[in-house]
């Protein structure tokens, strides 16, 4: 055992055993949820009326943690560890039962597989919190967790051997084509004779919530949690809300789920289609996030017809709606930030053209974005006689480009470093092209629709590398004889949808690929 694990032990040990506190110690490993049960009053309306939360202290690391009203006389605090050793906490509160209470716990090493929440690294990509390398690969079902139990769990099981590892979802219910059925639960309490009491929030809804991101989390899938949508029409109000009801919504949400490590925030999908809003309120809803949220997960706003500015500060990512994924390279360069095309139109065949395309347009679509240095959403569309559709409602995937995004997922986890763009490589003709983080040592090309039958690639000259053609769509590698090295014509196969993986040869040199 090291010597650091064996001093971690001994502050346990003496946590667990020194001082008498309110709630007992307790160990929880690293970017785990830790949760302070409190039981308090249930007079007037707590969620409104009663201030509640704790001070974290590890060392010098100090955070203030917002807790809220579970309903039933219960209150909960959250907070995520992110340092191994002992932490204690004290409660605040404008009510004596909840205030003064104290506590420990013991912050352990995360478990494998545990790379704790996603962050923006270096050259425009994301990483995981401990430094792995984030292959961000999204889907979409903005209205699962409104849907009838049975179809949350055959969500679930579908995600559970799909190739994607981000999910966005609503919390608001959607009321849209193919999506007009009326939910078991609200985010809000129902008043009597109709309409929500927007101070009075329905805790069944919540936990149902928490268990659905929870059972991602357990998948190792992101939730990317859209905030709000315009996607209501007065049905239920809920896009229409005054300034002090988002307020007070957003809050009481970042306090629920911000200890999860698995939760991005989306502040809106299609933003400038809610008309009851203005610019301000959006950069309002980013700030109160920004304040409110200790671990600063990713924050991002998806457009419509018109783009954000994202360029403020207090975006972390680039969240696009566009069905033109050639110009990634440009808004990398642009925003300096991580690009996620999270809406690239739909692979089905309902009548609107963002819902039509075909697999292969789908499967293209991921090569063409990934290979320019962005990150990539898919999203399906069929025609089913219940109105299941992926997309809304979750079930089960009919499509046939997840494989082959499957099979893209494959190859970009096994190449030896995080892929960057690269542009000169043909001159004028800007392929999609990436090339690891050591220059000269690996490259993708993709040629798209483009269907060449013989190419002429200018390879370093020193050192000999190894090619293999992939046929994107039936997901096969063909390597080509012999070594390659400087300028060098290959023969190809004269189809669509072909790229190449070039690799160095163990013990070549490495020198980096000449301009043009």
């Amino acid at each position: 055992m090291s010597f650091r694990r064996l001093l971690l032990s001994a502050q346990i040990l003496l946590l667990m055993f020194s001082g008498a506190t309110d709630v007992p110690a307790q160990t929880i490993e690293r970017w785990s949820t830790f949760e302070v049960e409190l039981a308090g009053p249930r007079d007037g309306n707590p969620f409104a009326e009663v201030e509640l939360s704790a001070e974290f202290r590890c060392g010098d690391h100090l955070h203030r943690v917002d807790g809220f009203y579970d309903g039933d006389g219960i209150y909960r605090i959250r907070f995520m560890p992110y340092l191994d050793g002992g932490w204690e906490f004290t409660t605040h509160s404008n009510r004596p039962a909840l205030d003064g209470k104290t506590g420990r716990f013991a912050c352990t090493p995360p478990a494998p597989g545990n790379h704790g929440p996603v962050r923006v690294g270096g050259n425009c990509q994301f990483e995981y919190a401990d430094g792995a390398r984030c292959t961000c690969f999204g889907t979409t079902c903005y209205a699962w967790i409104h849907q009838p139990e049975q179809l949350q769990d055959q969500t679930i099981r579908t995600l559970a051997s799909a190739p994607f590892n981000k999910l966005r979802m609503c919390i608001f219910p959607k009321n849209y084509a193919y999506n007009t059925n009326e939910p078991e639960r609200y985010p809000f309490v129902k008043k009597t004779g109709g309409g929500f009491d927007l101070r009075r929030f329905a805790p069944d809804f919540w936990r149902n919530l928490e268990r659905r991101i929870g059972q991602l989390r357990d998948l190792k899938i992101d939730a990317d949690v859209i905030l709000f949508h315009p996607y209501d029409e007065g049905r239920w109000g809920f896009d229409r809300m005054e300034a002090a009801s988002d307020d007070f919504y957003l809050r009481y949400t970042i306090a629920r789920l911000a200890a999860f490590r698995n939760v991005w925030w989306s502040v809106a999908n299609e933003y400038d289609f809610m008309k009851s809003k203005n610019m301000g309120d959006w950069d309002r809803f980013f700030h109160i996030l920004q304040k409110r949220d200790p671990y600063q997960h990713l924050r991002s706003i998806h457009n419509g017809s018109k783009w954000y500015d994202y360029g403020k500060p207090w975006v972390t990512h680039v969240s696009l709606q566009s069905s033109d994924l050639t110009g990634g390279v440009r808004l990398r360069e642009q925003y300096h930030k991580p690009v996620v095309y999270d809406e690239c139109c739909y692979e089905g065949n309902v009548e609107w053209l963002w819902g039509n395309i075909t697999p292969e347009q789908m499967t293209q679509r991921f090569w063409d974005g990934i290979l320019r240095g962005c990150y990539v959403g898919h999203g399906e569309t069929y025609l089913d006689p219940k109105d299941i559709l992926w997309w809304s409602k979750g079930g089960v995937l009919h499509g046939s480009s997840p494989h082959r995004i499957a099979f893209l997922r494959r190859i970009i986890e096994e190449a030896p470093a995080p892929l960057v763009p690269i542009t000169n490589m043909f001159g004028w003709e800007h392929n999609a092209i990436a090339e690891s983080g050591v220059p000269g040592r690996f490259y993708l090309i993709y040629f798209g629709q483009h269907q060449p039958a013989r190419k002429d690639l200018p390879l370093p000259t020193d050192g000999r590398f190894e090619i293999e053609v992939i046929d994107t769509w039936n997901m096969t590698f063909t390597p080509l004889p012999g070594t390659y090295s400087g300028k060098c014509r290959i023969e190809l196969p004269g189809k669509p949808y072909i790229a190449l993986r070039i690799k160095r040869l163990d013990g070549s040199a490495v020198e980096a690929l000449p301009p043009g």
